[in-house]
């Protein structure tokens, strides 16, 4: 059996709802063993997500293994990430070796990185006033970025940007069904018991599939 390795990519200030990636990757297991899951940091060892919770990353991105895609997640530490030359060459690195992407305002860390210049992406667009929506800022910051208010916007070049929060689930679904096949990713989503939802929302919210233009 051929193992697909997806890495999620943590730091410290992930929200710990953007985890629900790990989640979905968990139960679809139960459909296609095959998939395997490592947490990737900028340092191996304990990570301190927002509000307190812990967890430990599997590898640092110095020893980080290949992957057949990375996820990276979001979180208030985005902010620390986008300004991390480290972190930033990292992303650099999985774009040229393999698949990336984004969960929430884990696309403001792409967006730094200078990958998603010349194309479309998305991330998260609601917060609690004062604050500013991500989509806005990525608007503002990065003008090479054609920014869209999406449930999730894939491109042609290997690159996902998925929306806020718990879009998390439904990008991660998304990505299961382009890798491992629609049966895949509709059996974990019945599962999940997340069938409804998942349909819901892309009826609702439809993701942007680069190449055609078209959601």
């Amino acid at each position: 059996m051929t193992r697909m390795r997806f890495g999620i990519f943590i730091y410290d200030g992930v929200e710990p709802i953007d985890l629900a990636t790990f989640g979905v990757l968990s139960m679809a297991r139960r459909i296609a063993p095959e998939i395997s899951i490592v947490t990737i940091a900028p340092h191996a060892g304990e990570i301190a997500l927002a509000n307190g919770l812990k967890v430990s990353a599997d590898y640092g991105i110095d020893n980080a293994p290949p992957c057949d895609i990375v996820i990276v997640t979001g979180g208030p530490g985005w902010t620390a990430q986008a300004k991390s030359p480290e972190t930033l060459d990292y992303i650099r690195r999985v774009h040229v070796s393999s698949r990336i992407a984004s969960v929430c305002t884990g696309g403001m860390i792409l967006a730094a990185s200078g990958v998603l210049d010349g194309g479309p992406a998305t991330t998260k667009i609601e917060v609690v006033p004062p604050e500013t929506s991500p989509a806005a800022v990525m608007r503002e910051t990065y003008p090479a970025i054609d920014v869209h208010e999406a449930m999730l916007v894939e491109r042609g070049d290997g690159v996902v940007t998925g929306g806020g929060v718990t879009l998390c689930i439904d990008t991660t679904l998304h990505l299961l069904s382009q890798m491992l096949g629609e049966d895949v990713a509709s059996e974990t989503a019945r599962i999940m018991e997340y069938s409804r939802a998942w349909r819901a929302n892309r009826e609702a919210f439809a993701p942007m599939l680069a190449g055609s233009g078209r959601s």
